[in-house]
């Protein structure tokens, strides 16, 4: 590779770090552990998936409720009973759900949480996934 190449490849390389970093939301880490637990646990609160609808139906977490990100502000009435209430968001690796984070912050949602991982380290680590009926 010449060495024109390499500084394309590394600024692509910058600019894509720098994105990711622009949805990262002040929303807590909440672990995988933590989350099962606090499922086992029967607290209340909404786990929030932020993929695709077609990405759900392919299986998703618990009873985690489905609004793609994309539809975040025009369903946010649907979710209003957990503004001050713990809700815990996850996409496929993070980006999408820090967008919806900052969303539900922005409009008063007190207790917005992250999984660590999401659903591509809920999958990983072999966890039990729920499919549409």
């Amino acid at each position: 590779m010449n060495q024109s190449a390499s500084g394309f490849l590394l600024i692509g390389l910058f600019s894509l770090l720098c994105a990711c970093t622009l949805f990262e939301s002040s929303a807590e880490k909440v672990s995988q552990q933590q989350l099962l637990e606090r499922m086992a646990a029967q607290e209340e609160m909404l786990i929030l998936d932020v993929r695709t609808p077609g990405e759900y139906s392919e299986g998703y977490i618990g009873n985690a409720i489905n609004i793609d990100h994309r539809e975040i502000e025009e369903r946010l009435a649907e979710i209003t009973a957990f503004k001050n209430k713990p809700v815990i968001v996850y996409c496929y690796s993070g980006m999408r759900a820090g967008m919806v984070e900052a969303k539900l912050i922005e409009h008063g949602f007190t207790q917005v949480q992250h999984l660590d991982g999401d659903w591509s380290a809920w999958q990983d680590a072999g966890l039990a996934s729920t499919k549409p009926k």
